[in-house]
């Protein structure tokens, strides 16, 4: 069903944004139902990924990289002082230095690609060359593909959408094992809920 937009924007500006959506902010939205409407995606699924995305990006609903830094050189000097300082004690080794070749594998997208066993995940599941080039990761239609495909298959952490969203089941806090084990679950669950109401208000309209 397609969804009147303004209806969508005006009811996510109000519930989600306090009632101001800049440009880039609606950019995003936009690049994330548009993927949403290929195929038959699961209202809930897609409003997961707006609730995702907006969580993991700071809700600018853009590409950024970890640590929010404006480059990979001032990510790499706020993760190395994090790191040393003892403020990551889930890293046992530090995965954002360069590597031989001068390339940075720390976390980019709409959420959060790190490592370079992902990045050629990614590379192999979008056709997107991401080993040449992993600052592709900070190009919305880039990083709109890996966030669906992510998560529609579970390549980021083994579990997927339908396993929390489907005809029998809807968990909204459990889904958040998609990304990040539990780490603001409830948080993300409340935006998703929100996503979903605009969704429907939408398509109603």
């Amino acid at each position: 069903m397609m969804l009147a937009r303004k209806t969508f924007f005006d009811a996510v500006r109000a519930s989600l944004f306090d009632g101001v959506l800049q440009k880039r902010q609606v950019a995003g939205l936009t690049a994330i139902l548009d993927r949403g409407s290929i195929g038959k995606t699961d209202d809930r699924w897609l409003a997961y990924m707006l609730a995702t995305a907006h969580h993991e990006t700071g809700r600018t609903m853009q590409p950024v990289r970890e640590t929010f830094a404006a480059s990979d050189a001032r990510a790499i000097a706020l993760l190395d002082s994090a790191f040393e300082h003892g403020r990551l004690p889930s890293v046992s080794v530090p995965y954002w230095r360069r590597d031989a070749e001068g390339k940075t594998w720390l976390g980019r997208g709409l959420v959060q690609l790190t490592h370079r066993t992902n990045y050629e995940k990614m590379t192999l599941l979008t056709g997107i060359d991401l080993i040449s080039n992993p600052g592709r990761a900070m190009e919305l239609t880039v990083a709109t593909d890996i966030l669906f495909i992510g998560m529609e298959t579970g390549a980021f952490t083994g579990r997927r959408l339908g396993q929390y969203f489907s005809a029998t089941k809807e968990d909204w806090t459990g889904a958040r094992r998609i990304i990040n084990g539990r780490d603001r679950a409830e948080r993300v669950a409340g935006y998703g809920r929100r996503y979903l109401a605009a969704i429907r208000l939408a398509q109603a309209a």
